[in-house]
């Protein structure tokens, strides 16, 4: 095949990968700046509006348009379900929703403003230069990633050109007129490139080079929608079930989507047309430019309206999803809610670390509600039993501190940087808790079966009290971390009084029962102080736990800043 005088195949291809690669990177770096300008406002927000399922949709749409990132709105909504924040019925009209957020970026491009992308970027780069606040220093980094994004279709742009004038390649687009071909080259290309954003963006440049029709574009968004669901099933490979059940939301959407429409792109071409010249009458100017705008328009449509159709049966979509990837219950000592996915979104990783906690919490509070009645009464197979579960303590204990510490490597703001020195400070106290009755007070319990110690029913009945107090401030703890209730995190931390106050009439009942006329009297009254004194160290540690969840749960400014 020969190409005519003047076309470079070598500088075409070089021309359209290095766009390409600067259009990813700016829409990357665009991203990451957002979303840290958006701080917890965007999960606040998105946390507010999932009451109903249209208001998870708006939701949804918002969020990705502000972010430009569905992946980062899927990740939010996927923490939400693992943490019981959202079912996964509410959690698809935000997934449907972040589908047409992702449109804007086309809407953006299809406007013939990408020759600004220098200015742009020199404008983003200055305000990160010399701008003092993080805020503005994250919108510098997002305008400075917009810029990029348009220069690279610039350079696409500019590549594609001279292919104008080259006849097989037009007789090659013409062809993709053809559905089923259209369809095919975009979704292969989407999965290649892994960026429906970027296949569509590559679309436009196309088209405004007059290098295809309407048809042939809406031909290869409908592929590009199918072709991103490679990315999300990818993605979601080896990740929580709740990951799982949102890509395939994402598969059937967009795939079900697509086959509704696929027999009716002439029509939807015609509507589009139509569309585009009542927003705008004289967007015919530029014939290439028009059919860009006519594409973008139909990319907005086609996720709108399927959205809308979609969004009245999530609860047989739900029940589908949950058919297809049905939960699995993990081991106790093994994490169920963290994942590297979340590594990328600090407050979502913090959220899921919180909820380990109150794993870990629980399993400490099992081992605690038996400690008293093991210590006193328990034979060999109670203790053993019971020492097991302190197995699945330092299991778990050991998975949160390995992951914080992963955490700790990302950029963090400094109220998540507290955040994360006290999980890691509360992870320690919670397993120094579970080895205190492990160590200590099983063994207590390992050498009164040894010695044929009795604790006497008068010695049972004053320590009852005390194991029961020390056992109220832990449950306070509890609730203070698994629901950042203040007033019980407060209530802990006060503890200390009433609990010495019983430690000291237990103790004051058995320096009465020394002189009493029983077998192994000096060694009951050994094992006794010492379930006392260990006790006291269960609820010292409880009351650190305490003041760590008032320091991070009181309400602040949370105002991002490294």
């Amino acid at each position: 095949m020969t190409t005519p005088t003047g076309l470079d195949p070598g500088a075409i291809a070089i021309g359209l990968a290095g766009g390409l690669a600067l259009f990813l990177f700016g829409m990357e770096q665009m991203t990451e700046a957002l979303r840290a300008a958006a701080g917890g406002r965007l999960k606040a927000m998105l946390q507010r509006m999932t009451a109903n399922r249209l208001m998870g949709l708006v939701a949804g749409a918002l969020a990705t348009a502000l972010i430009q990132s569905s992946s980062v709105t899927t990740v939010l909504v996927v923490g939400f379900v693992s943490a019981g924040l959202m079912n996964l019925r509410q959690s698809i009209g935000v997934i449907l929703g972040a589908n047409i957020g992702t449109t804007i970026t086309a809407q953006i491009i299809a406007f013939k403003i990408y020759h600004y992308g220098l200015a742009i970027l020199a404008v983003g780069f200055l305000m990160q230069l010399v701008a003092r606040r993080e805020t503005v220093r994250n919108w510098g980094g997002a305008l400075l990633g917009l810029g990029l994004v348009f220069y690279g279709m610039q350079l696409m742009s500019d590549a594609v050109d001279p292919l104008r004038q080259w006849p097989p390649f037009l007789e090659w687009m013409r062809r993709l007129e053809y559905p089923g071909w259209g369809i095919l080259v975009g979704a292969v290309v989407t999965a290649i490139v892994q960026s429906s954003s970027a296949m569509t963006g590559m679309v436009i440049v196309l088209a405004s080079q007059g290098l295809i029709s309407l048809e042939t574009g809406i031909g290869l968004v409908f592929g590009a929608n199918i072709g991103t669901c490679v990315t999300a099933l990818l993605s979601a490979a080896g990740r929580p079930r709740e990951a799982v059940q949102a890509a395939w939301v994402h598969v059937l959407f967009n795939v079900g989507g697509a086959m509704l429409w696929v027999f009716f792109i002439p029509q939807f071409a015609d509507a589009m047309r139509g569309l585009t010249h009542w927003l705008d009458p004289v967007a015919g100017a530029d014939p290439g430019w028009l059919v860009a705008r006519q594409i973008a328009n139909a990319h907005t449509c086609f996720n709108v309206i399927n959205a809308l159709l979609f969004i009245g049966f999530t609860g047989p979509l739900a029940r589908l999803v949950q058919w297809l990837v049905p939960q699995r219950q993990p081991a106790i000592g093994a994490p169920m809610y963290l994942d590297d996915m979340y590594l990328n979104d600090p407050e979502v990783a913090l959220d899921q670390v919180r909820r380990e906690l109150v794993r870990l919490a629980g399993n400490v509070g099992h081992m605690l509600d038996r400690a008293l009645v093991v210590v006193i009464q328990g034979d060999s197979r109670d203790i053993e039993e019971l020492s097991r579960v302190d197995d699945d303590i330092d299991q778990l204990h050991a998975a949160i501190i390995e992951y914080l510490g992963r955490l700790s490597r990302t950029k963090l703001s400094k109220s998540q940087s507290n955040r994360l020195y006290a999980f890691i400070a509360i992870a320690n106290y919670l397993e120094n808790c579970g080895d205190v009755i492990d160590e200590n007070l099983l063994d207590i319990a390992r050498k009164r079966l040894r010695r044929r110690v009795r604790v006497s029913p008068s010695t049972q009945a004053v320590l009852r009290p005390l194991h029961r107090r020390v056992r109220e401030a832990f449950t306070q703890v509890q609730r203070g971390l698994a629901d950042a209730d203040l007033a019980a995190s407060r209530s802990a931390a006060d503890s200390k009084s009433e609990v010495y106050r019983l430690a000291d009439q237990a103790a004051s009942h058995l320096a009465q029962r020394l002189v009493a006329d029983e077998p192994n009297r000096l060694d009951a009254f050994r094992t006794e102080s010492d379930i006392i004194e260990h006790m006291k160290r269960i609820n010292t540690l409880t009351r650190r736990i305490a003041r760590l969840l008032i320091e991070i749960d009181q309400p602040t400014d949370h105002a991002s800043s490294p």
